[in-house]
């Protein structure tokens, strides 16, 4: 098997697990309640922060005073 095969079946294995498991998710209220509410988590906690992250490095390698 060469490695290009072999990522193939990886990546294969890796969609089918995602997809095994939102149909999981999906069927079932609770499971649905907590990944919701981790996605709003994240999407309101993570992303603002990286956000800022990459805001302030992109003044800081503008050479730019301030901050």
């Amino acid at each position: 098997m060469t490695n290009e095969q072999a990522n193939r079946v990886a990546n294969a294995l890796i969609a089918a697990a995602a997809v095994g498991v939102t149909v999981v998710v999906m069927r079932s209220p609770t499971l649905r309640r907590l990944a919701w509410r981790l996605a709003v988590t994240a999407v309101t906690g993570a992303l603002p922060a990286w956000l800022g992250r990459e805001v302030r490095q992109g003044w800081v390698e503008s050479g730019q005073r301030g901050i």
